[in-house]
């Protein structure tokens, strides 16, 4: 996620994965109505032509001439003239105007109001916070477009830490506020089933508030709320006077079905919080273990002595949708297992992938076997273990590390 925009311009569009926009292609109504949505004023300009924006607040510097549309002769003119202008600008919004141009993003919003007691220190813990938990919530975002649960743990991490490398996100202005730009393409569905999830959370506080009952969160599954969104939620109104998250949908990709095109804002309090609390603990606690057949690499054996069980952790292949798990086994499946990362085979084990702690772990594990693969996997499972041969931890060595 943290790619960030202050450091866009034409020398550096392109290592952050996108292009400037190209004057050839722009849609004069695509520009308007960014310039819109970031406080430009429309000031006219020659009538059924073009329209004069000029930089919001009252703040100055050079106005913008933008065609109605591509009709007339000097449209691609004046569109050139008008990016040229917003590069060169010192308006911090020109900078999210060319980023909405360049890719065309859904912007996801967040403000924060924290009391400002002129502290250097506060100030850096706030811009941090809020940073901390728009990834955390836009993770969450990404979660729920690959299955429904009320607590992921470690569950669709890798999948959803590739659609975090695609948003670009901007500098946290005045210190609490932050916008975050989703391609389309990629995240319009986790965007979209934010904004969902946002307002069932706010439905299920305000539910919970009035009849001191939790049902409404439990509703809220289907809607995409989970643990992992009510935590981003608690992290940004704890410390904070309040809360306002809002999304606007890409103009050149238009509103998505079922959706307002100007969705409402939504708003939390620190009197939220005791709802919110509840919530995240009422998830993990009710979430079930599952039972799962893995199949997995050796990547570290340990036992407390020779001849009698161990633990293993295994670097998932399939069965599970998590990236590695530990499992407890018996004298027998251990040798298995064991003798399976010597000769460069993945194994298979039966048992129960437990919720708690995240899902990164199998309990009862059992029915260890080893699955034959092609020649190239298992020379590189092999090198893998010529290259980390202090995985094999046999009589000695500390415990096996945390995920």
């Amino acid at each position: 996620m943290y790619r960030p925009t202050d450091e866009y311009a034409d020398d550096h569009a392109e290592e952050y994965g996108t292009r400037p926009p190209d004057p050839a292609q722009l849609d004069p109504g695509v520009l308007g109505a960014l310039l819109a949505r970031h406080g430009w004023r429309r000031r006219g300009g020659a009538a059924g032509h073009f329209a004069r924006w000029t930089p919001p607040g009252g703040t100055g510097g050079t106005s913008l001439l933008v065609p109605h549309d591509r009709r007339f002769p000097d449209s691609a003119e004046l569109l050139a003239e008008a990016l040229a202008a917003l590069a060169h600008s010192a308006v911090p919004s020109a900078r999210d105007v060319l980023m909405g141009l360049a890719a065309p993003s859904d912007e996801v919003r967040w403000e924060r109001a924290v009391p400002d007691d002129g502290s250097a220190a506060a100030h850096w813990v706030a811009q941090e916070r809020l940073r901390g938990a728009a990834r955390s919530m836009l993770m969450a975002g990404a979660l729920g477009t690959y299955a429904r649960a009320g607590y992921y743990g470690a569950r669709h991490r890798r999948q959803a830490e590739g659609f975090l490398a695609e948003v670009l996100v901007g500098p946290v202005s005045a210190g609490s506020r932050l916008t975050a730009f989703v391609p389309v393409p990629a995240g319009r569905a986790a965007v979209s089933g934010l904004q969902r999830a946002l307002h069932a959370v706010r439905d299920a506080t305000d539910y919970q508030r009035a009849t001191g009952r939790m049902e409404a969160f439990d509703a809220a599954v289907e809607l995409g709320v989970c643990h992992e969104l009510v935590q981003a939620l608690i992290a940004l109104v704890r410390d904070a006077e309040g809360v306002r998250i809002a999304v606007e949908w890409s103009p050149a990709a238009g509103t998505p079905p079922g959706f307002a095109a100007r969705p409402e804002p939504v708003e939390f309090s620190p009197g939220d919080l005791p709802a919110l609390q509840q919530a995240a603990q009422r998830y993990v606690r009710e979430e079930p273990s599952l039972p799962v057949r893995v199949t997995g690499a050796v990547v570290r054996l340990r036992r407390e002595r020779p001849g009698g069980p161990g633990t293993v952790r295994l670097r998932v292949i399939a069965g599970a949708d998590v990236g590695q798990v530990r499992v407890m086994l018996g004298e027998e499946d251990y040798q298995i297992a064991g003798h399976a990362h010597l000769v460069g085979l993945p194994v298979r084990v039966s048992g129960r992938l437990e919720s708690r702690g995240g899902f990164r772990r199998i309990s009862g594990g059992r029915d260890v076997t080893p699955v034959q693969v092609d020649e190239a996997e298992r020379d590189r499972l092999l090198k893998s273990l010529q290259e980390n041969l202090d995985f094999l931890e046999e009589a000695c060595g500390g415990p096996l590390d945390e995920e």
